[in-house]
Parts: structure tokens; C-alpha cells; sequence
């Protein structure tokens, strides 16, 4: 058999055919059913069915590839030895569990099947063998409604709802309080329902195992599985395995039970044995949050389950067994774990371990105390956090002296603070959120795999059910969604779209807001105060900067904004949008005034006024920046956005200003352009009118002189000229910028000649054409910024304001993986950049190179800005973070050599703009003198 052929992996007795390093071919889940059994640990026999039937599956219209069936009979024969039971038998039935396993975790997200190979003659061997018929109708019952909604596709809710009829006639509130007989009348039941909804359940247990692992392959493409791989950018082709696995009982009476345990705490990261067990259950109750599950040990309790027993308590020969497998675990794997186990009568099986979901505090703290713990490098430990991770870190938590009108108290099943409108359901969440702008708070009994739509876009999520380790907790803690779990003091009514508490009742649009660090329950909306960050983040920062190779700056246009971003450690600014500037109320109507303005003596006046309130605002971006280097961009967007266009607003400007409103509508529809993106502005403005970016320039230049004489500070400005799409208008902008700037520094100069101070003059890359004509460009400018919003926008031929009205078409239909303006497109703007930076550096070997659009704090966008050689990234203030840390995955994953940039060998010099310009000036001065 050829190695491509074999599609069955067997694992049991010790020995596995399969590695915990064959995840792509393994699934993650079936990989680590290996390691362990390879690791000797109590792991019940089974077979792994390859990612590779799942592809097979999807290009040959769902059929299986040949050999498979005579694999998986032979598979099975060995389980059956291992085991000492017979599939299908009457006498000694062998029973499987039918589960997913990608190669990244989806929690929930594929379906799962278990007591596999039941039927009316196979339940009464497993009468006869487990002498206990109340349990071989609760498994029998179990499977037959897990097989229908999974296999058949009759709704779970069909079966539930004669589920609680039954326990209502009986008068009893648990599943575990029906008897032998009530459940043997539910399985007659569930298959009449079964027959009613046109189907028929399979008695044949080989039907059965086909129909399952055929639905396991189908639940990949299923819409929540879809989703989730949308959200967590796992690609469609990797497919899942399938893992068949002899049935080990944890329903089976007092000496049995299931649970879930994380080797730290997931949502802290403190290292402390943490987990969930329910006794006489299996697995699916303890995730699904049907039944409010106990403490594994004493660390484990939450608030309210003081009274519980403990597995320790309970079970204390199978918890020291699992202590010792745990520890075995984490020092194996080398991270958190997240593990699933089932005990039968006192005997411990392991089911699952695989790298534990964990939230951004809880990763830092993880990735911190393994280094500390000598268990893993400072490059692994950085490479543990996701960048994204580090957003959860950077917003508002709620205000410890604001007061709360606290409702309930839940569990703290995924930290953080959220607050928006109540809804009750996944699709009302989905609508308010993307259609009506709106914030909310997901509100369910429990959720389950189908809710994902609606949890993904919600501020948090509130269950009335369910334990720290249940469905709602480990999916909120993996989207770093704020969760509270089991609030049982709500009564959550789906029909009234309500809950209420006591007399409190709260309605679907009413505001709540949810502590997932205490797990409280607010009414209202409480405000929030700036997040605190922990020596962890500090620790780990400070091993990011030792490591990457690319520096992170920001973009920043007020002293604030450059204040919040050298605190998260911003190493300058490198867009500094001087427009922003001029919407301020005590600017905008001297703005207007200057574009009113028919003649150049007119515009500059009203430039007169604005100009000392400009250079204000450079001195206090330069104090912030205490020297580091600050790029100024020159006014850029055209000049009618300063204009109201409403007729109300133009009478009140008019009045307000004391200009005719009928020369005011006369001045904005001159203005008026079709196409703005493309029209009059940037460097278009400072070809028009000089006079703009003149007294921007003596704004800056005087902000930096006044500073390096008054202050001693050492400033190096970057002044940016937008738009260029053809050299000569660099040529003609930057030489009469020059030209301004050499005049301001002659003047301080006479004061003091040993006064010094250096600038750069250069560009946006902006254009497609700029990035093509790169070497030319390169000859009058100093350093290059690339503005890839307006470079997406103009390579695409998409407005970025307008597209998104369609761009979900796009990535629906599989023609854009990913939106062009959230992630660099690499192969079209990315190759539009190389080519830029190897042609400029061609003329300009020392051509410093930027980014300064929203990729440059797009994690994946900074991998390629470290490969394509930049200088440096900028990103908004709450950003930087990510991409310092981002940077320095790339520098870890692909370290470049810092020597020697691209471009090599300079063939022609640049044009000595700077020097020409000097001389001009010092010409000038002979002849007034």
C-alpha cells in the first residue's frame, strides 16, 4: 500500500500508528489520541479516519476514496481484540463515539456522536453485561437523539420537548431521576418521531458508523463551522479527521462520571489545577450546560458552589490519577491543556488533550511563568500570544467608583467589561449589530454551535446555565468575548424575549452590562476608565523589542494620541495628519475664510491666523515625542470637505462669518467634484496653491527651531508631501518646501551660528504609478511612506467607503479571501510595494521606508512589511502593541539580515535638492545685503 493510500491510523494497547506531530494529516485531535496513547496514558482504543477522505470527500461529490471501507473494518477488528467486545454483537456489544478533529481547534463547531452500535438486540447485551438497564436506556436514548438531529437532521428540539414532558408527568426535575422504563419509552418515542418526520432510524450498526463519519465530513462545511473558520482564518482546505473511539461510560451510575479540566486557569493563567466533572453524565452535558456541573478540587470552586463536593472529594483514587496525568501532560506539550476525561467505575479514561483556548490575560501570564518555569524559551513565549490577543488588553474596563445597580451574579467565565442592548437570539444579534449599528449582549439559557453568528458580533454573552467550562465560556474565551455563564438567578424567557430577576424585568432593547472579572450582572450602562497593564505584558513587551527587527510608530495628530502611544511604545509618529488640525473650532471658520478667498493676499491672511495655532500643535506632538522622529503629512484632502454642503448649514456659515450665502453656494459648487478620491487634492492643492503648504511648513519649522533653541530638544522632522504620482510634482512641491525651510533655519542661524538642524523631505506612495516610477521619485525625496489605504483603493479600482456594500459578495463567493482594506493584499499591492522599494533604494540606498495606512497594525500585513524589508510600520496608538509584537514573530519566524537593505548599489544620485536650495537662499541674502 502506497503511504498516500493509507487513510486509517489505529491507536490502542500502548501502540499508535499515528504521531501527535501529524496534525495536517491527523487532525489535532486525533494527533495528540496518539501522542498520549504513545505516552501510556489510559487512552480508549480507536482509529483516526485521514484529512485527506475529507478532501477526497469534497472534490468527488461526497463519496469516499477506494480502500476505505476495508481499512476501517480492519481498524475496528483491532479495537474489538483490544477491547474483548464484538461490534454489533447481542451478547458483548462494543460501542463507539463518533467525533471531529481538525487540525486547529473548533470547540463545538463539528458533530460529535456517541454509544454508537446500539440498537433493540445490542442494548440488551449491555444489559446483560452492565447488570444496570436504567443506564443502557439512558445511553440508548442519548444516542438516538444525538444520531437523528446529527445523521437525520430531525432538530434536537423535537426530542427535548417530550424530554421535559416525560419529567414533568413523572414530577421530577433531572434527567437522572427517570427511570429504566420511562427511558425505554423514550427511545420508542424518538423513533416514532423519527418516522414522522419521514425518516428511519438504522438499526444495522455498520449503517450507522457510515452515517455518522459521513455527517462528521458534512458538519466541516455546516454555516457555524463556516463561520468560525471565517473568524479564526482557518482555511476550508485543511478539512477534519474523523476519530472512532471504543465507548468508555461515564453515566453508569455513583462510580462514574465525565468532566473537562485546563491545567492552568484559563481565564487568569494561574497556575492552579482547574476544572469541571459531573458525576453519572456524559461529556456533552458537562460542555452543553444542561446541568450546572461541580468543582474538580477546592481551587476550582466559583462563587455560589461553596456547597458542592469536589471530585477529590468524591473520587479521590481517580483525581490523583489525574493530577499525574495532567502534569505528565503540560511537561510533554509544553503549554496549557485543555483535557477531557471520563471515569467508569473508578477506573480514569483519557479522551482529548489539546492546547487549551485561553484569554490575553491569561496568555501572558502563561507565556511569562513558563519562562520563568524554564519550560520554554522567551522566542516560544512570544510566539504563545496572538497579536490580536493583546486587543482584548487595550480597551476600557469598567469604573470601580462608578455605581452599579447589580442585578445577578454569574459565573466569571471570560474576563473583560461589555455593555449593549439585551437579545435573545443569534439572528436579532447578527441584524442589530451589522444592519442597525447597534451594541448587545447575547442573552440565552445556553448556547450552543449554532449560536456563533450571533456571538461573534456580540459585546458579551449571558447564560442562565452552564459551569467555567461549558460551550459559552471556552468559545467566549477563544473570541475574547466577555462572558458570564451559569446566572441562575435569571429567568430567561425566549418567547417574551425577556429576562427577569425577582421583580426586575429586562427586555429585549434594554441596556445591561456584563463583569467578566466578577461575573456580575448591571442593569444600565456603567462607564468605563483606561485598562491597566500588568507587569506580564510589561515583561513580555520588553522580550518583543529585544527580538524584532522593524520599528513601530503611530499615527497621531494630537498631543493626547502621541502621549497614549508612547505609553504602549510608539518609537514615533509616522502619519500626522495636519487636516485634523484645521476642524477645530477655533481654526475652521479662518480655514474657510482662506478658501473663500479670491486672491493670494486673501488666502494669506486667513493662513496667518491658522498658522501659529499649527505650530502649537507641533510643539506639543514634538514635547511628546521627546526627539523621536515625527512624519508630518501636508494638507491632503480637498478643500470642499471643509465646506458644509446642506443649505441650512451654508445660511448659518454665511451668517456666522458675514459672507453672502449666495457667493458661499457659488464657492461649494465650484468645489463640487465627481470623483474627490481623484480630484483636487494633495499635492494638487500645493501645486495650486503654494501658499497652503508654505505655511505649513514655516508652522512646522518654527515649532522645531523654537523647541531645539528654547528646550534643547533634538528634532528631526519628517515633512510629507501626499498624492505624488509624477517626480516633477515632488520636484516642484519639495523645492519650494526646501526653499521655506532653509529661510527659517538662516534666520535662527543669525542668532547663533553653531545652531543646527536637520529635516527630510519625501513622500506617500500612494499611487500605482508612484510605486512603478519609484527610482525617479527617489531622486527628490528622502524617504517613502506607503499610504496603503489610498494605494488599495487606486490598484482595485474600489472605493473604500463605498465597497463594502458588496465586498461581502466577494468573500462569500471565495473570489477575495480576505478584505483588501483590513489585510494587505499581498500579491498585487505588496508586489506594487517591493517593486517601489527596490527601485528607490536602487537611487537611494539609505531610502528610509514606511507604512502608515490601517495595515500597519494588521498583524499579518506587519509580517510582510518585515519581509519586503521596511523601516518601520505605523498603526493607531491601541495598535501598537500588536504590531511590536507582531514584528517580532516575523523577526523570529524569518529573521533578515540588518547589514544590508534591498536595492543594493546606488546607480545614479539623487538630485542634491537641499543643497541647491541653500545656495538660492545664500544668493538671496548677498542681494538684500
Amino acid at each position: 500500500m502506497a503511504k498516500n493510500d493509507k487513510f486509517v491510523f489505529f491507536f490502542g494497547d500502548g501502540r499508535a500508528d499515528g504521531q501527535e506531530h501529524q496534525k495536517e494529516l491527523l487532525g489535532g485531535k486525533g494527533a495528540n489520541l496518539h501522542g498520549m496513547t504513545r505516552l501510556g496514558l489510559p487512552v480508549p482504543p480507536g482509529f483516526t479516519i485521514t484529512t485527506d477522505v475529507c478532501t477526497h470527500f469534497y472534490k468527488n461529490k461526497q463519496t469516499y476514496p477506494k480502500g476505505l471501507e476495508a481499512q476501517v473494518k480492519a481498524a475496528l477488528a483491532k479495537v474489538e481484540k483490544a477491547m474483548g467486545r464484538k461490534f454489533g454483537s447481542s451478547k458483548n456489544p462494543l460501542l463507539v463515539s463518533v467525533r471531529s478533529g481538525a487540525r486547529a481547534s473548533m470547540p463545538g463547531m463539528m458533530d460529535t456522536i456517541l454509544n454508537l452500535g446500539l440498537n433493540d438486540e445490542t442494548v440488551q447485551g449491555l444489559i446483560a453485561e452492565s447488570k444496570d438497564p436504567r443506564f443502557s436506556y439512558d445511553s440508548y436514548r442519548r444516542f438516538v437523539m444525538m444520531y437523528s438531529d446529527v445523521v437525520l437532521d430531525v432538530h434536537v428540539s423535537h426530542f427535548e420537548t417530550v424530554l421535559e414532558a416525560r419529567k414533568h408527568a413523572k414530577g421530577v426535575e433531572l434527567d437522572t431521576q427517570l427511570s429504566a422504563e420511562d427511558l425505554q419509552e423514550l427511545v420508542r418515542e424518538f423513533k416514532q418521531i423519527v418516522r414522522d418526520n419521514g425518516k428511519e432510524f438504522p438499526e444495522d450498526p455498520w449503517e450507522q458508523l457510515w452515517g455518522a463519519v459521513g455527517a462528521v465530513f458534512g458538519s466541516w462545511m455546516s454555516p457555524r463551522a463556516i463561520t468560525y473558520r471565517k473568524l479564526n482564518e482557518i482555511p476550508e482546505e485543511w478539512g477534519t479527521a474523523v476519530n472512532v473511539q471504543s465507548m468508555v461510560f461515564g453515566n453508569m451510575g455513583d462510580d462514574c462520571a465525565t468532566g473537562v479540566a485546563f491545567t492552568r486557569d484559563p481565564s487568569t493563567g494561574q497556575r492552579m489545577f482547574f476544572g469541571e466533572f459531573l458525576i453519572n453524565a456524559q461529556g456533552e452535558d458537562v460542555v452543553a450546560g444542561t446541568r450546572t456541573p461541580q468543582p474538580i478540587n477546592t481551587a476550582s470552586r466559583q462563587s455560589g458552589a461553596e456547597e458542592l463536593p469536589t471530585l477529590e472529594q468524591e473520587m479521590p483514587k481517580p483525581y490523583a490519577a489525574l493530577v499525574k496525568v495532567y502534569q505528565k501532560l503540560e511537561k510533554h506539550y509544553r503549554d496549557m491543556q485543555d483535557i477531557e476525561f471520563t471515569i467508569e467505575r473508578g477506573k480514569l479514561f483519557m479522551l482529548q488533550t489539546r492546547n487549551g483556548k485561553r484569554t490575553a490575560q491569561a496568555a501572558l501570564k502563561i507565556a511569562c511563568d513558563m519562562v520563568r518555569e524554564k519550560l520554554i524559551t522567551k522566542p516560544e513565549a512570544i510566539m504563545r500570544v496572538k497579536p490580536e490577543q493583546l486587543d482584548q488588553l487595550l480597551h476600557p474596563m469598567l469604573d470601580p467608583k462608578a455605581k452599579k445597580n447589580i442585578l445577578a451574579k454569574g459565573l466569571p467565565a471570560s474576563p473583560g467589561a461589555a455593555a449593549g442592548q439585551a437579545v435573545f437570539d443569534p439572528d436579532t444579534a447578527e441584524k442589530w449589530v451589522k444592519e442597525l449599528g447597534r451594541k448587545v449582549i447575547l442573552v440565552r439559557l445556553e448556547t450552543s454551535p449554532e449560536d456563533i453568528h450571533g456571538m461573534s458580533v456580540a459585546e458579551g454573552i449571558l447564560t442562565a446555565r452552564g459551569g467555567m467550562t461549558s460551550h459559552a465560556a471556552v468559545v467566549a474565551r477563544g473570541m475574547g468575548k466577555c462572558c458570564v455563564s451559569g446566572c441562575s438567578a435569571i429567568r430567561v424567557s425566549y418567547e417574551n424575549k425577556e429576562f427577569s430577576v425577582g421583580q426586575t424585568r429586562v427586555k429585549e432593547g434594554d441596556f445591561i452590562t456584563l463583569d467578566g472579572g466578577t461575573g456580575e450582572v448591571i442593569l444600565g450602562q456603567v462607564p468605563t476608565i483606561a485598562p491597566t497593564l500588568n507587569k506580564d505584558f510589561q515583561e513580555l513587551m520588553t522580550w518583543v523589542d529585544e527580538i524584532r527587527q522593524i520599528k513601530v510608530r503611530t499615527n497621531a495628530d494630537t498631543p493626547n494620541d502621541s502621549k497614549v502611544a508612547r505609553e504602549f511604545g510608539a518609537e514615533g509618529i509616522g502619519l500626522c495628519r495636519t487636516e485634523h488640525m484645521f476642524f477645530e473650532a477655533d481654526r475652521i471658520d479662518a480655514v474657510r475664510e482662506m478658501i473663500l478667498a479670491d486672491t493670494l493676499e486673501g488666502r494669506e491672511r486667513a493662513l496667518a491666523k491658522i498658522m501659529p495655532m499649527q505650530k502649537g500643535d507641533f510643539k506639543g506632538i514634538f514635547r511628546e515625542m521627546k526627539g523621536l522622529p515625527v512624519t508630518i503629512r501636508l494638507l491632503d484632502p480637498p478643500l470642499h470637505e471643509f465646506i458644509p454642503h446642506k443649505d441650512e448649514e451654508l445660511h448659518e456659515l454665511a451668517r456666522k462669518i458675514g459672507v453672502p450665502y449666495e457667493r458661499l453656494k457659488r464657492k461649494a459648487e465650484t468645489l463640487h467634484e465627481f470623483n474627490p478620491m481623484l480630484g483636487h487634492r494633495g499635492c494638487r492643492l500645493g501645486i495650486s496653491y503654494p501658499e497652503i503648504y508654505k505655511t505649513q511648513v514655516r508652522a512646522i519649522m518654527e515649532a522645531v527651531c523654537e523647541l531645539t533653541r528654547d528646550e534643547g530638544f533634538k528634532i528631526v522632522p519628517e515633512i510629507m508631501i501626499p498624492l505624488v504620482g509624477d517626480w516633477r510634482e515632488l520636484k516642484f512641491v519639495g523645492d519650494y518646501c526646501v526653499e521655506e525651510v532653509e529661510k527659517i533655519i538662516a534666520r535662527f542661524k543669525a542668532e547663533n551660528k553653531a545652531f543646527k538642524v536637520e529635516y527630510l523631505i519625501g513622500t506617500m506612495i500612494e499611487l500605482p504609478r508612484a510605486a512603478l516610477t519609484a527610482g525617479e521619485i527617489a531622486k527628490y525625496g528622502e524617504f517613502f511612506s506607503f499610504g496603503t489605504n489610498d494605494l488599495t483603493q487606486t490598484t482595485y479600482g474600489l472605493s473604500r467607503d463605498d465597497s463594502g456594500m458588496f465586498l461581502k459578495d466577494y468573500l462569500d463567493a471565495k473570489i477575495y479571501e480576505r478584505d483588501p482594506f483590513a489585510s494587505l493584499d499581498q500579491p498585487g499591492v505588496g508586489r506594487l510595494m517591493k517593486i517601489a522599494i527596490e527601485e528607490g533604494r536602487v537611487v537611494r540606498p539609505d531610502l528610509k521606508v514606511g507604512i502608515c495606512g490601517e495595515h500597519g497594525g494588521d498583524p499579518s500585513s506587519v509580517v510582510f512589511c518585515h519581509g519586503a524589508g521596511l523601516d518601520y510600520v505605523s498603526c493607531s496608538p491601541y495598535r501598537v502593541p500588536i504590531a511590536r509584537l507582531a514584528a517580532a514573530q516575523a523577526a523570529i519566524e524569518n529573521p533578515r539580515k540588518m547589514a544590508k537593505k534591498a536595492g543594493g548599489k546606488a546607480k545614479a544620485k539623487a538630485k542634491p535638492a537641499k543643497k541647491a536650495a541653500k545656495k538660492v537662499v545664500k544668493k538671496a541674502g548677498k542681494k538684500r545685503r
